[in-house]
This record gives C-alpha cells, sequence and structure tokens, in this order.
C-alpha cells in the first residue's frame, strides 16, 4: 500500500451510521486526525463506547487493486458537540443518509469556518440543499462545498444477537467516484482534496476521481435508484417470500443482487438510466456512461465502480459478494430513501424540461402503493434544492458560477 502522511489534516465525520463509522475508521487508518459527531437523539446508540473502543474496519474489500485496509481506529474526538468536533477542522465529511441532510445542515451552518472543505459522501443532491441552507441562514463563510456519486465502498455493520457492534464489514472498495463542487469553479480544488482523505485512498491509488459536469450530474451518476428500486420493486415476491415458501433459504442471506436480478429486471434499469441520460442531456449536464451490456449481470454497474470497465456476474452464477445485502423488507432505505430523493427529484426535473420519465415515475407509482405513502406528494422537490425556480440557463449559471438570477 502507498504510503503518505495525512496526519495534519483534521477530518470531522458527521455521521456515525455504517458509511460514517466506515470513512471515520478508514480516515484515522490512514493517518488522518478525525473526529466523529452524530446528532444527540441518535448518539445514544450510534455513538456508544466508541470513544474506548474506537471501530474496527474487517472484509474481503474486493477492488481491482487488491487495496485492503483493516484494523481498530481510534478516534481524536467522539461527540455530540459539533462546535468541539469542527474546530480546527479542514475537511468536513457528510456521511448521512440524504434523509438527514436538513437536521444536520441546520446545525453545520452556522458553525462553518472559512477554508473548510465539505464532501458529502454521497452527494445525492445534497450540495444543492446546503448551499440553500447557507443562503437561509445569511452565511457568508468561503468554503468549497462538493459530492460523490457513491460511497468509496460497500460497508455493513456487523451486528450479533441483533444488536450494531463496533464493527464494521467491507465488502468492496471503489477504485474511482465521481465528484462534484458547487460551483464548479471550486472543482479542481474540491477533486484535489479527496487525496488527503485517507477513507478515498482506493480511489487517489486506484484509477483517481472523475470529474463530473456539476454537482447535478452527480445526482444523475448516484447508482443506488437504477440498482435499488427496480430489483427490490420488481424483485418484491422473491424478497418477501424468501425462507418462507423456499425451503432451505435463510432471509438474513437474501440479496436483490444475487436472487431478484434477471434479464427482465436489466431491461427496466437501462430504461430507467435511459431517461437519466435524457434528462442530462435536456439540462446540458452529464451523467457517468454505461454501456448497455453492462445491466446485463448480476453485478449490474456496481461492478465497473471496484473491478473497472468489463466486470460483470453472469445471471446464471451466484455473487457471493452481495449475498447478505438485503433488502429484507420494501420499507428498506433502497425504496424509502431511494424513491422521494432519487427517483421523485428525476420526476420533477422531467416536467420542469419536457422529458419523458414514465419508467421512473412507475418506481414512484408501485413503492407508494407498496409502502402505504404517497411519494408524489411527500417526495423532495426542486424548490426544496433552492432550483426550482430557474429556467435552464439560470440553472446553469448557478451550477457553474453559484450566481442565481
Amino acid at each position: 500500500m502507498p504510503e503518505h502522511d495525512l496526519s495534519n489534516d483534521v477530518v470531522a465525520v458527521l455521521g456515525a451510521g455504517a458509511v460514517g463509522r466506515s470513512v471515520a475508521a478508514d480516515c484515522k487508518l490512514g493517518g488522518n486526525q478525525v473526529r466523529l459527531y452524530d446528532l444527540p437523539e441518535f448518539a445514544k446508540t450510534s455513538l456508544a463506547n466508541l470513544d474506548r473502543t474506537g471501530i474496527t474496519l474487517e472484509g474481503k474489500q474486493w477492488n481491482k487493486y487488491n487495496f485492503t485496509r483493516s484494523g481498530t481506529a481510534k478516534f481524536d474526538l467522539v461527540s455530540t458537540d459539533l462546535e468541539k468536533v469542527l474546530d480546527g477542522a479542514n475537511l468536513v465529511i457528510v456521511a448521512i443518509p440524504s434523509v438527514g441532510h436538513d437536521a444536520f445542515f441546520e446545525k453545520l451552518v452556522p458553525l462553518l469556518q472559512d477554508g473548510m472543505i465539505i464532501h458529502i459522501i454521497p452527494d445525492n443532491f445534497g450540495s444543492l440543499k446546503l448551499r440553500k441552507k447557507m443562503r437561509e441562514l445569511g452565511s457568508t463563510k468561503e468554503v468549497i462545498v462538493g459530492g460523490w456519486s457513491s460511497a468509496p465502498y460497500g460497508t455493513r455493520i456487523i451486528k450479533e444477537a441483533g444488536i450494531d457492534t463496533t464493527r464494521v464489514l467491507l465488502r468492496y472498495r471503489a477504485i474511482s467516484l465521481r465528484g462534484a463542487a458547487l460551483p464548479t469553479t471550486d472543482q479542481e480544488k474540491f477533486l484535489e482534496s479527496s487525496a488527503h482523505l485517507g477513507c478515498f485512498d482506493s480511489v487517489t491509488f486506484g484509477d483517481g476521481p472523475a470529474s463530473g459536469k456539476t454537482v447535478l450530474d452527480i445526482g444523475f451518476s448516484n447508482v443506488n435508484p437504477v440498482l435499488h428500486c427496480p430489483g427490490t420493486l420488481l424483485g418484491v415476491g422473491v424478497m418477501e417470500n424468501f425462507g418462507r415458501v423456499f425451503g432451505g433459504n435463510d432471509k438474513s442471506k437474501y440479496s436483490i443482487y444475487s436472487y431478484a436480478y434477471c434479464e427482465s429486471i436489466s431491461e427496466v434499469q437501462y430504461a430507467f438510466y435511459s431517461e437519466e441520460v435524457k434528462l442530462a442531456h435536456a439540462i446540458g449536464v452529464d451523467v457517468a456512461h454505461f454501456d448497455k451490456e453492462v445491466f446485463f449481470s448480476r453485478s449490474n454497474i456496481l461492478g465497473p465502480e471496484y473491478m473497472g470497465d468489463g466486470a460483470a456476474v453472469p445471471f446464471d452464477e451466484q455473487y457471493p459478494m452481495a449475498i447478505g445485502t438485503g433488502p429484507f423488507d420494501i420499507h428498506d432505505r433502497y425504496i424509502t430513501e431511494d424513491v422521494p430523493v432519487g427517483c421523485h427529484i428525476y420526476h420533477e426535473l422531467g416536467k420542469k424540461f419536457n422529458v419523458d420519465t414514465r419508467v421512473i415515475d412507475s418506481m414512484i407509482t408501485l413503492a407508494s402503493a407498496m409502502v402505504g405513502t404517497d411519494f408524489y406528494k411527500t417526495g423532495v422537490t426542486l424548490n426544496e434544492l433552492g432550483i426550482g425556480q430557474l429556467d435552464k440557463q439560470q440553472l446553469l449559471d448557478y451550477l457553474n458560477t453559484g450566481a442565481l438570477a
């Protein structure tokens, strides 16, 4: 593994779920000074004992270049006092589900310090929300804000007897991720700063970060909605019957990749992705490129993220890396986050820019019926992102320069 000195970089990680714990431990083991924060209402469980035990990284960590890092990380600070966690931190990682962005940003914005670089992992339109919150609260701090299309790994908190342990399992490590800053005038500094984060080492010493064409590109390039929604919704019968009428199956071993994905679902995923591409082009931004054949595999468009071009697991083979990744219930975040955030934002953009999103809309319709929530009414809106009032040119000006009409 390449050696480098990250000891002068103070990293504040916000959020202590699976991604937050993983990036915090990985940064610390990579040489950063690391402080870990979570909201007080979650900290009783999410931060319990971490100041004493730290977090242990383990797992096979599949990736093309065999980059691995395991061990126990003891943090420089574990706290619910965000002011202490942020004081003097030059790098901030927001590692929370997008449904929690508002609560975290409300506390983060008043404590921003000039010179900070904020990485939202994954972005999931969080950069737009954070800049909007800065305007609402009158913050004029000179900070760089940007996000990434995905987390640097597939990770899960290891449970024992139904209780979260202080161990996290890394299934794979990304060798490249797509990132962008808002505005894109900050792009070069934002992408360069990822090399100062230990959690990006598999990317830094892999194929490197890819530069997206605005943060809207990063939203379109998030693979989760296109992977999760068709696989979960169209494979719901297999999921709900797994371990029930399919004799001998262990419910905890279920995975949409291993048991739901098939040629017909791949057709839907590719049609979903094609609508995203049309949206991106109609607006004048870009999106991560995938050839159609990449979708026709159990590893789907996730495979290239950690194994590069050509990665594929045929449908007549098992996908052991994904075993046990779920989802195990229709109320999983694969639906309750990816539909109201990703799918609904695509739906709203489609209406605004006259792009037909009937496949994406079908995901919203089916999810609403299955979950019992009208995601057309509760989904994230363009106004919540601060861009609902902008026409195409105004939107591009804002994304690229930060100037609002």
